[in-house]
């Protein structure tokens, strides 16, 4: 149960609330503590604070604690407090909260802002509202039933009398704070923000260039740091010449950095840095530097190898995740036996904005301004890699030019902090594209093989599917070797279809490069397989691809995961709460039929449809893809049509421009995305060889339609993007013959 306190007003005193504010800490619903709480203590309960205050001047004050790297969030969860308090939204001041415990999880992580914390920000708005409401009735002495709240005011319904927020402040302050029941949240119909689209707080500034982004910071005295780092990961420092390095005008000193030993986590990598009086200045130097390297265990790291070791583990058995029915029974029954093997690359982040910090150690603590998804996390890894104590490093967030998941892991600001304790003064660290690209944390690669038996409609009566993939957990764990419960979650021990038999399964793989989540994670590869092996079913039966589908999904029905003995994390939501409806995901494909035009009309030719649909982050997307393959094998998508179902939707103008951009990503995931190793490399080093999607690739419209709801919020800013991979690639199996089984596209011929 929700519960709110009153914090005084001197515990704000210097901060960004002045003397005598109102000031509301709303202790939210217990979650379990991540990071380095999880490692302290597994069972920990974690309370969260979001704060809102209302200055003597009338101004209501919202501090926003996760990050703004486009998504608009730094708008919308104010929206949320501020309707229900219901203030004036020209006179709501957003404040970006440091990393501190109090907040929460201030990860922007994993599509859970709106979901984590909307009825926190309602609680908090809605106590607000009601402790003005009282205050007012105290002063006019009349029935607390007889004040609502309207507009930044309180009016007394039956006089028509009213009294700003500003002038209820102090009284307000002395009222004791109501219970959860007492608590009167509006309706719908009620909402003057919620559902609307409000401008996001940012777009001015944005606009005008004065926005402040992780590039932009400087403090006085600062210097500038580039880092030439070992091409492999796990290699050490063989040796250095710095004598050319130290001649360039501006570079002031060559720092040996302690290399990052095994498990890697948010560890600076090492390798040596020059330190110089502009960033010019320190690229120029380190260009100087002739350094040999010791390659190490990861030096024998072959993309191509790889890859067909992965393959040959997908087609053994493998560790079961899932199992209904009698799967082996059912293949000996089946009329047809189908198989298909895909694979997927690893994936580079390249957010426009690579990762920048700026640290500032002095007297035993940590001052860091940081372009961050995720400020406790700073604090956690820079304490550790300095010795101090966590609560001595703090942490400003910036804005964030992108992130889709690199920007969650602060290596980055820990490599600042660690140059401005050995030299002294605060030093910024401002990665090169090339340094994005060669030293990321990349997506996994990963090796799937699906079996079906089939009968004598091309109906599947058994169905078997293997996994294969170095885990996220590897870079946490050096001895994780299998999928972790959150990425067998995503898209494969939750395949929605009504198949009677049905076995998953996961094999071991070791990494060799730094593995992190990006934007949908491993949806991504496993939505690609699921959803291409579909297709490749309903072209073997000749069946309409969404008839198809919607076959196998069968009847609307709860899934009971508990009952068939899976383990599904659910995006770490309960199933009562948040359960796998197939009714809502049937309701989406039949959406985005009817608007992409689905089997309306012969397309001309080389030009065909491609159609997907996938439930991840608890939200149900289904695309279509229009696209044409030209003579040459080029790729032309005229149109994408996504139906989305996210539960309530707070700002739809920034949930279609979630999808919209999801649409772009898939893109540049299907048509090219590609990061491959020769020797341990990285071969890929910026745009020319690791392209994303431009204008000419991007598609040239994306319609967005979101399915109108009042159940719980869920995601946006990921599920997006596997479906519209998936769709994609379909569509070129429709306009070409040619199945997709090996992304990206251009690995395949088309012409």
């Amino acid at each position: 149960m929700t519960n709110v306190i009153l914090v005084s007003r001197r515990v704000f005193l210097g901060t960004v609330f002045s003397a005598g504010a109102f000031v509301l800490c709303a202790r939210l619903h217990p979650f379990q503590a991540v990071g380095a709480l999880v490692a302290d203590n597994p069972q920990a309960a974690w309370y969260p604070g979001v704060y809102l205050g209302i200055e003597p001047s009338g101004t209501v004050i919202i501090i926003a604690h996760r990050s703004e790297m486009g998504t608009g969030i730094r708008t919308a969860l104010p929206m949320v407090a501020a309707d229900e308090l219901d203030a004036d939204w020209s006179r709501v001041k957003i404040e970006q909260a440091i990393g501190d415990p109090k907040y929460g999880d201030q990860n922007t992580d994993g599509s859970k802002s709106i979901r984590d914390f909307y009825e926190a920000l309602r609680d908090v708005g809605a106590t607000g509202r009601l402790m003005l409401e009282h205050a007012a009735a105290a002063t006019w002495k009349v029935a607390g039933s007889e004040c609502r709240a309207d507009h930044h005011r309180v009016v007394h319904l039956p006089s028509g009398r009213s009294l700003g927020f500003g002038e209820l402040v102090a009284a307000a302050a002395r009222q004791p704070v109501p219970a959860p029941g007492e608590l009167r949240f509006k309706k719908p119909s009620e909402y003057r923000y919620v559902g609307t689209g409000v401008p996001i707080v940012d777009l001015a500034a944005i606009c005008t260039g004065t926005a402040v982004f992780g590039y932009d910071t400087r403090l006085p005295g600062m210097l500038y740091a580039s880092i030439e780092r070992s091409p492999v990961l796990g290699g050490t420092l063989k040796s250095c010449d710095d004598r050319e390095a130290r001649k360039v005008k501006g570079v002031k000193k060559v720092v040996v950095m302690e290399p990052a030993k095994p498990p890697y986590a948010f560890q600076a990598l090492g390798g040596v840095a020059v330190v110089a009086d502009s960033t010019w200045a320190a690229r120029q130097g380190r260009s100087k530097l002739k350094v040999q390297w010791e390659p190490g265990a990861n030096g024998t790291y072959e993309s191509e190898n790889y890859r067909k070791s992965l393959q040959e583990t997908a087609r053994k058995p493998q560790k079961v995740v899932r199992n209904i029915g009698d799967v082996d029974a059912g293949f000996t029954r089946a009329v047809a036996i189908h198989e298909a093997e895909y694979y997927a690359p690893h994936l580079a982040h390249a957010a426009m904005e690579p990762p920048a910090a700026v640290a500032n150690y002095k007297n035993g603590k940590v001052e860091a301004w940081v372009a961050t998804q995720n400020p406790q996390a700073v604090q956690d890894a820079v304490a550790k890699a300095l010795g101090i104590a966590t609560k001595d490093v703090t942490c400003h967030v910036t804005l964030l030019g992108g992130g889709f998941g690199r920007k969650s892991k602060p290596d980055y600001a820990v490599e600042a902090a660690v140059l401005s304790k050995k030299v002294g003064k605060p030093v910024k660290v401002a990665w090169s594209r090339e340094d994005d690209i060669q030293f990321d944390y990349y997506h996994s690669v990963a090796a799937m093989y699906l079996k079906a038996g089939t009968d004598g409609s091309g109906r599947p009566i058994a169905w078997l599917q293997r996994s294969v993939f170095p885990p996220i957990g590897s870079t946490f764990d050096a001895s994780a070797r299998y999928g972790g419960d959150n990425e067998l979650g995503q898209g494969w021990v939750d395949v929605p279809f009504a198949i009677p038999n049905m076995r998953a399964e996961n094999g071991p793989a070791q990494n060799h490069v730094r593995i992190g989540w990006l934007r949908s994670v491993a949806n991504v590869y496993h939505a690609f397989a699921v959803q291409s092996f579909v297709d490749e079913l309903a072209a073997e039966a000749s069946r309409d691809r969404i008839e198809y589908f919607l076959d196998l999904l069968g009847p609307a029905r709860i899934i009971d995961f508990g009952a068939e003995g899976t383990k599904f994390v659910n995006s770490g939501k309960p199933l009562d709460q948040y359960p796998l409806d197939t009714g809502r995901l049937r309701r989406v494909v039949e959406v985005v039929a009817d608007r992409s035009g689905w089997g309306k009309g012969a397309p001309a030719k080389g030009r065909a449809l491609g159609f997907a649909a996938h439930r991840s982050f608890l939200t149900y997307v289904a695309a279509v893809a229009d696209l044409e393959v030209d003579n040459a094998g080029k790729i032309r998508i005229h149109r994408v049509d996504v139906a989305v179902d996210a539960g309530l939707v707070v700002h739809p103008e920034r949930v279609k421009a979630q999808f919209e951009g999801a649409a772009v990503f898939a893109a540049s995931i299907a048509l090219m995305g590609e990061i491959t190793a020769a020797g341990g490399q990285i071969q890929q080093s910026n745009f020319h060889d690791y392209p994303v999607a431009r204008m000419g690739d991007a598609p040239l419209e994306t319609r967005v339609h979101l399915i109108p709801s009042s159940e719980r919020p869920t995601g946006v800013g990921e599920p997006g993007v596997p479906p519209v991979v998936a769709a994609i690639c379909n569509a070129v199996f429709a306009a070409t013959g040619k199945r997709i089984r090996h992304l990206p596209i251009s690995k395949n011929k088309l012409a």
